[in-house]
């Protein structure tokens, strides 16, 4: 089987993991997390990016959307307000799986609505940081 690409792509305030409401979230880093990521899956070519900019997001999603094998997105807050999302996953070839790190419905009412759902392949939630290692082993069964 050959390599696959896949980038882990991180909205907005995800670059505070590890620091942000562990409560929610945890105390690991995404630092940490990916590294761990890489270590569990060496045959794959993991990539990462996290920005706290929509525009980026979705330029990221054009740049790697005709040659990566999959996308592991955590939108954050883009996750529920996002059109230009949602339109950018629609217009790349490379699946999408939209990840959440908390469980979204047992949340504030306005999480429960995803606008990038209709053009993921899947979505995988409420597994703390393990949510980014099953969207990965779904991409490499794709």
């Amino acid at each position: 089987m050959e390599n696959k690409k896949i980038l882990v792509l991180n909205g907005p305030n995800l670059n505070l993991l590890g620091k942000r409401e562990p409560g929610i979230y945890g105390n690991d880093s995404m630092e940490s997390a990916f590294a761990a990521l890489q270590e569990r899956f060496p045959q794959v070519q993991l990539d990462y990016y996290q920005s706290n900019v929509e525009g980026e997001l979705i330029n990221k999603l054009h740049e790697v959307g005709f040659t990566y094998d999959g996308v592991v997105f955590n939108a954050g807050a883009y996750t529920h307000t996002s059109v230009a999302i949602h339109d950018a996953i629609n217009a790349i070839n490379t699946p999408v799986v939209e990840v959440h790190i908390s469980n979204v419905y047992q949340r504030e009412t306005y999480r429960h609505t995803s606008l990038i759902t209709g053009a993921c392949v899947g979505v995988i939630g409420g597994f703390g940081m393990d949510s980014y290692r099953l969207a990965i082993e779904a991409l490499q069964a794709l």
